[in-house]
């Protein structure tokens, strides 16, 4: 490698939405890396301001197609938090299997289409499929029984139309949910066997020393609820998050970075679950994963993928244990508005996805505030990425390119969630 050089992607394939990466060199060491973002900004909490707070849940769904869910239920969430609401147990536990098939359907379709083809030197999921034809039928497949949830309980398989404040519109019939078990079975047995073909991949010996951010819930891998736990000791309730983290503008990007005030930049998603929360998960995903040699603490994000999978395990079986249990409830009731704020987290599953409301006594919208998991890890990526082009820098360029776009697909940024907002 030259002295100086240039490694630049200026348009990263198999992400969501439009971004690069930017690794510059000097007298032969990385001096400078940026993940730029070019996407133009989405505005969301601008025109969110004087809508009806019923409305917002289904506006906030536009943000993303891949995980709708996770912006309705925080959104529902903060108005719940916000009007002292309190959601009944069926209805809650229903929330959950939709919730865990948004999982499913968003972790395989990161691990068959868009991660996986990185390490067999494929350019897409179409070349990955005349060589691994099997494997990526198969997440086809769990990605289709993930659908399957999110039709049954929401109504329609991208932005579902069943989700209110309080609960639910209807509640879907019995035999409709049991209809699920047999393809549910099938899938946790083909994600135990995603555990152990992505746990064979040839992984780059890269480690960084993060500071882990999650949910935290003592009884149950934590989705919907529980308190902000961090590996740095932080323990916090949801509406205390604004004090914990702030956002900042940076030139080379349309969406804002956050980080921790008192940490530094903090990582989200699965891996930061699974290493505060590894207790938590079922039994079935706890066995896959020990029977590949993975456990906390698990630092590699390159190993990102054997994650997620042994999350979809765990998502599987949750969701066979909620289908199994299933029992309908009342639909929710009209809510009466009052001036309030409410703030709603949740674990999308790229991470914490949290939303903060101010309502008038009306309901309207005075001020929102929405902070995605990939506006949280926009810092870590960088910060990895100038990590990752220091300990490889002897490799050829062409290969260093190649492992940096790798890298940053590992963490599967939702680009346009966090194009939401931009400060003038």
């Amino acid at each position: 490698m030259t002295d100086s050089k240039t490694i630049q992607v200026k348009q990263l394939a198999r992400v969501e939405g439009d971004g690069g990466l930017l690794v510059k060199f000097r007298d032969g060491r990385p001096t400078l890396a940026r993940f730029t973002i070019t996407e133009p900004p989405r505005l969301f909490e601008a025109f969110l301001r004087g809508r009806h707070f019923t409305e917002v849940p289904d506006i906030t769904a536009r943000i993303c197609g891949i995980c709708p869910l996770a912006h309705m239920l925080s959104a529902g969430q903060a108005m719940e938090n916000g009007l002292g609401l309190a959601v009944a147990p069926q209805a809650h536990n229903l929330r959950r299997l939709l919730f865990l098939g948004e999982w499913i359907v968003s972790h395989s379709l990161h691990i068959f289409l868009l991660n996986a083809p990185d390490f067999f030197g494929c350019a897409d999921a179409l070349e990955l499929s005349k060589r691994h034809p099997q494997m990526v039928r198969k997440g086809l497949r769990l990605k289709k029984t993930g659908n399957a949830i999110i039709r049954c309980v929401g109504g329609r398989e991208v932005h579902p139309i069943n989700l209110s404040i309080g609960g639910f519109y209807h509640y879907p019939l019995p035999s409709a949910v049991a209809a699920l078990r047999k393809e549910l079975v099938w899938a946790l047995e083909a994600a135990v066997e995603t555990v152990r073909w992505t746990a064979g991949f040839t992984f780059p010996d890269f480690k960084s020393a993060y500071t882990f951010l999650a949910l935290h819930h003592p009884d149950r891998y934590a989705l919907l609820e529980g308190r902000l736990r961090s590996s740095a000791g932080a323990d916090l309730a949801i509406d205390q998050f604004e004090r914990f983290v702030e956002e900042e503008q940076v030139p080379h990007s349309t969406a804002l970075q956050a980080s921790s005030r008192k940490h530094g930049a903090c990582l989200v998603g699965p891996l930061a679950r699974f290493n505060l929360n590894f207790d938590q998960l079922s039994p079935a995903a706890q066995t896959a994963a020990l029977a590949v040699g993975l456990q906390p603490v698990c630092a590699n994000p390159f190993k990102s993928i054997v994650v997620r999978s042994v999350e979809l395990v765990h998502a599987c079986q949750e969701a066979l244990d909620l289908v199994d249990s299933y029992g309908t409830g009342n639909p929710a009731e009209n809510v009466r508005p009052y001036a309030t704020t409410g703030t709603g987290c949740i674990e999308a599953p790229r991470g914490l996805c949290w939303h903060r409301y101010r309502l008038d006594d009306t309901g309207d919208v005075l001020d929102a505030r929405i902070i995605p998991p990939t506006t949280q890890n926009l810092k870590i990526i960088e910060e990895d990425l100038q990590a990752f082009a220091e300990a490889y820098r002897d490799l050829p360029p062409h290969g260093l390119r190649w492992k940096c776009e790798q890298l940053v697909r590992s963490y599967d940024p939702c680009i346009s969630c966090a194009c939401h907002r931009i400060t003038v």
